[in-house]
């Protein structure tokens, strides 16, 4: 059989790639080859902070172009980003502004107004989320006071804005709903009861749509900007990344821990079934969907993030610095450094953030004054919180983890897989680091019959064909 092409897009909150997926159906074996990268940020526009989703979708097309030019068989393209954000759409489904960032401080403080309406016990009954101050929820109870909210007529999660904009099909991709707050996890649609208390109309929702259905064809407007064929259509994936990466684990079984590892960590248990325990509430999990009705049982947790704004910080100050030799100069440096709460709210806004780390660690130890002691105090703390939230997801699950894996660019920091290895007491796998293009693509061809329906037999085949490093307890 011959092989078959698949693109991602994939999105997330400091950058994205436009990728062609091809699936040799004989071998299970998928190739990955990068067709365009480009930056992405938010940044301070009319007051908030913004992500430029106009100039995003111009790396779109750039990116689709070169996907037609090389790989022009492809037969579908799947979009993920990253969760909770969106754009508001007028009756006539233009955008009214560039979609405000969760990392705004807009919300600051609304949650309390929220509450006030429906309580967090009756939200996490219903939705069966942590509590995040930036959850949609709370960005909506912003919005509502904004201008432009009389004139909306849609809210559109971003990985479905761009689907709107290479199709015209408006839906909502359930894996990212689900991020929302606005989500019922049980019956899998949005909560009538939560936004009636709210006072939101359900018709700004566009109706739920599942992993692996077709969301559209290319318009003609597309096809002519970027040479894709005719029959060329957007497949709905997991469309919150987290959800693509986690249905690319080369796992056995069900009994694995997993973190994806980005700019933000996200850690925890594959579910059959939600916990909506109050012992589940307290420890503040939460229950996302996942590929072919899964659930992700997880807690957000601090990432990369923190090395990411402090290189930016250093380089601003005329640091000369590069991320691989901090980490081989911090793979020296002796444990028992100091750990600081990776998700503490502070660390949430952009900044100075190496000075933010040295005083959250002089409040336990020693204050970090160098790169190489920041980036360990960082690698340290991480793996603590990834080590104590899978410890936790064993507890409240009644699940015994055999092994953790790694995906996405946190499964590249070798030493951050082996400190979270000796601190859970099992093996970690780091990789495969493209987790969420493969996943992306993975979804698609299942939908087509180019991979195996089954999630484990996918999972398998990727055991077999993608490399993978084992990190033993020490």
């Amino acid at each position: 059989m011959a092989p078959r092409v698949f693109g991602a897009i994939d999105i997330g909150a400091s950058g994205g790639r436009v990728m062609a997926g091809v699936v040799d159906p004989t071998s299970g074996g998928t190739q990955l080859h990068t067709l365009h990268r480009f930056a992405n940020g938010a940044a301070m526009q009319g007051g908030h902070l913004r992500w430029n989703l106009t100039g995003l979708f111009s790396e779109v097309l750039t990116g689709l172009t070169a996907l037609a030019a090389q790989f022009p068989l492809v037969e579908s393209i799947g979009i993920d980003t990253w969760a909770v954000d969106y754009g508001v759409l007028d009756a006539d489904g233009r955008l009214l502004a560039e979609p405000i960032s969760y990392r705004d401080s807009r919300t600051d403080g609304l949650h309390e107004r929220v509450h006030d309406r429906i309580s967090q016990d009756q939200l996490y009954a219903i939705t069966g989320l942590q509590y995040l101050p930036f959850t949609t929820i709370y960005q909506l109870e912003a919005e509502r006071s904004s201008k432009q909210w009389e004139q909306a007529a849609h809210v559109v999660l971003l990985p479905d804005l761009l689907s709107y904009w290479l199709t015209g099909e408006l839906r909502s991709e359930a894996t990212n709903a689900s991020t929302t707050g606005l989500f019922d996890v049980r019956t899998g649609e949005w909560s009538p009861a939560i936004m009636s208390a709210l006072d939101v109309a359900p018709a700004l929702f566009p109706e739920i749509q599942q992993p692996g259905q077709l969301r559209g064809r290319i318009l003609p407007a597309i096809r002519d900007a970027t040479g894709l064929l005719s029959g060329t259509v957007v497949t709905t994936v997991g469309s919150h990344d987290t959800a693509s990466a986690v249905a690319a684990i080369p796992a056995v079984g069900r009994r694995f821990g997993y973190v994806s590892s980005g700019t933000w960590s996200l850690a925890g248990l594959e579910l059959d079934k939600p916990i909506l325990t109050a012992e589940s509430q307290q420890a503040n999990f939460t229950n996302e969907g996942g590929v072919d009705g899964r659930i992700r049982y997880l807690r957000n947790v601090g990432g990369l993030w923190l090395l990411q704004e402090s290189m930016r910080t250093w380089r601003e100050g005329g640091l000369n610095l590069d991320l691989p030799s901090l980490l081989t100069e911090a793979e020296t440096l002796p444990r028992g450094g100091p750990v600081i709460d990776v998700d503490d709210p502070d660390f949430i806004a952009p900044g100075n953030m190496p000075e933010r780390i040295a005083t959250a660690a002089a409040r336990r130890g020693p204050r970090p004054t160098e790169p190489a002691a920041t980036v360990r105090c960082v690698l340290d703390s991480l793996a603590t919180a990834y080590a104590h939230t899978l410890k936790q997801a064993e507890s409240l699950a009644g699940e015994e983890i055999e092994m953790i894996h790694i995906v996405g660019g946190g499964s590249q920091n070798g030493l951050l897989c082996q400190l979270t290895a000796n601190l859970v007491g099992v093996p970690v796998t780091g990789g495969p680091v493209e987790a969420t293009a493969l996943g992306n693509i993975l979804v698609q061809a299942k939908a087509y019959g180019a991979v195996p329906d089954s999630l484990e037999a996918i999972r398998a085949d990727l055991r077999a064909t993608q490399e993978v490093r084992v990190h033993v307890p020490t």
